[in-house]
């Protein structure tokens, strides 16, 4: 065999692997997905099962990685602590040396037999079910085929004088080592072929054993690394979770290193199998990483938390720009411009709840975090407007200021409980769907999305109300709000007409979709509320002597 032949034959080889893992985690999850997420909701609080658990997920996706995007999403939603997921974290990585384990048992000679299996059940199979299990198997078959393609491409590699040469010249190097197998990991994204190749070097005697040893260390951290890089620019929770694997890995590495050449005698002891060798190593490093961390998951939390804190800052340059108390003094004035940071305040409400439903068609957590970061900056600004509109207060105020003060400090905590729903209820509605693996019925949907069609009018009637004091558009925000309780009902009986149905979209959302309506009519109320508490005395100037005063500032009046 030629170089060029070798080459296309391991690169050929990686494809399978790459292909055969994607193909088994994608219809794992699709068979699994939903039930593994309900388990580890109940699993987690037990540290023992939690570690049991994230193994039996990663053996079944042949992925850590895939538990960690599961882990991230369950933590980023709130629906475990980060303290809850570091078992499952170290349990994932005891889960992904069972690959290895099979790869010394030699199971890559069984690929050609379980592929045409699976291919004839896929091909003659009649419900999506059996099919989706095909594919599990075949993604099995294909992993297994392309080790063995690189098996059969690497035995006469170990009769070339040039390449034993240049592996043992590697190999003597073992920071090297440890540089190369994180790098191929991290590149490819996956430690499970990254082994597997280590592996077949190993048994065709093409590296000494503790040259594998030290490329299997590296190849640990490199997995690492590819959750840090998926967690960059997402949620403080998901950082953590990734930190925590590296950090998991590094340290274990570091223990590890100086009883490297005692570890590597150890296991020559029980297998005289260089594949067995390799594969214990691994299979012993992150057990030891397990039983070492597994105690101190609290303080281990708490030094995460540390290293990267919440937000304390969050909403930095999220100051009110309009309050100024210099003109405390002149309540007429300072009541307009505590009226248009109400309005800024509005704006932001606005930019919440107008994007949301986005995230029932298509979950993004980037577009999530944006707008629990909107929410924050709608707190600073409330909390900030109701001190000044409180010093205010204590001002001497005539009746008419006194009443219009009240009603901003109103107005404003009523913006801020939408805030809340949004943040608190719809969002995570949206990451719940998302993270269940859920979908709405296409009735459903259309209904969510006409429900919020109308809440966001109202809030546009209700914005713009309370930035002109208009008594039209009052009355107009009134009919909106009757609209919207009058097609809530509707609604409600709708969905329940599906219901008896049973139509199993619409069973397995049904406490979404009827918690989503009443969330969209609580919004509707508070606006309602806002409503009542606007001044309708068309005759006050207030508005216009702070529009003149901001514009004498040089602010722009949103």
């Amino acid at each position: 065999m030629n170089w060029s032949e070798a080459i296309l034959s391991m690169i050929g080889g990686v494809g399978l692997l790459l292909y055969g893992m994607s193909l088994l985690k994608d219809n794992l999850q699709k068979v699994a997905g939903k039930k593994l997420r309900e388990i580890l909701l109940w699993v987690t609080r037990n540290k023992l099962m939690g570690v049991a658990l994230g193994a039996s997920i990663t053996l079944l996706f042949q992925s850590s990685t895939a538990t960690m995007v599961l882990l991230v999403g369950l933590t980023s939603a709130g629906i475990i602590t980060l303290i809850e997921t570091l078992p499952v974290i170290l349990g994932a990585d005891i889960g992904s040396t069972v690959t290895a384990q099979l790869i010394a048992l030699k199971a890559t000679e069984l690929s050609l037999p379980i592929i045409c299996v699976s291919a004839f059940a896929f091909v003659f199979s009649k419900t999506a079910r059996i099919k989706r299990f095909s594919l599990i198997f075949l993604g099995f078959g294909l992993l297994f085929l392309g080790l063995k393609l690189m098996a059969d491409t690497m035995y006469p590699l170990k009769n070339d004088p040039s390449v034993s040469a240049l592996l043992l010249k590697v190999s003597s190097y073992p920071a090297l080592d440890i540089l190369i197998a994180a790098v191929f990991t991290f590149l490819i994204a996956s430690s499970a072929a990254t082994i597997g190749i280590i592996m077949l070097l190993a048994m065709q005697n093409l590296i000494t054993l503790e040259a594998a040893l030290y490329m299997i260390l590296g190849a640990n951290i490199g997995t690492a690394f590819t959750a840090i890089l998926s967690s960059l620019g997402s949620s403080k929770e998901a950082q953590r979770v990734a930190l925590a694997h590296l950090l998991f890995k590094v340290t274990g590495v570091l223990l590890f290193l100086p009883f490297i050449s005692r570890i590597g005698n150890i296991m020559q002891l029980i297998t005289q199998s260089r594949g067995f060798q390799v594969a214990n190593i691994h299979t012993f490093f992150n057990i030891m990483i397990a039983i070492l961390f597994l105690p101190f998951t609290r303080q281990f939390a708490k030094l995460l938390e540390f290293i990267i804190p919440n937000k304390n800052n969050a909403g930095v340059g999220m100051v009110p720009k309009y309050l100024d108390e210099t003109l405390l003094s002149s309540p007429e004035i300072a009541i307009g411009m505590a009226t248009k940071e109400a309005v800024r305040i509005s704006d932001f409400v606005s930019d919440m709840i107008k994007p949301i439903y986005t995230l029932f068609e298509s979950y993004n957590q980037d577009h999530a975090d944006a707008l629990r970061e909107k929410e924050e900056q709608v707190d600073l600004l409330s909390r900030a407007t109701n001190k000044y509109l409180t010093q205010l207060l204590r001002q001497q105020l005539v009746k008419g200021d006194l009443n219009r003060t009240m009603s901003l400090v109103n107005i404003v905590r009523e913006y801020e409980f939408i805030g809340d729903i949004v943040e608190r209820n719809i969002l995570s509605k949206a990451e719940n769907l998302n993270i269940r693996n859920l979908e709405f019925s296409s009735s459903g949907r259309e209904e969510i999305r006409t429900l919020h069609g109308k809440v966001v009018e109202h809030l546009q009637i209700v914005n713009t109300a309370v930035a002109t004091n208009s008594n039209t558009l009052v009355d107009k925000a009134k009919l909106s709000y009757e609209d919207i309780v009058d097609l809530e009902f509707r609604l409600r009986m709708s969905h329940i007409a599906r219901m008896r149905k049973g139509t199993p979209k619409t069973e397995n959302t049904s406490f979404i979709h009827m918690d989503l309506i009443n969330s969209y009519l609580r919004i509707s109320e508070h606006l309602n509320q806002i409503i009542l508490h606007i001044n309708q005395d068309s005759t006050s100037t207030w508005h216009k002597e702070a529009n003149f005063l901001t514009y004498k500032q040089g602010l722009r009046f949103r």
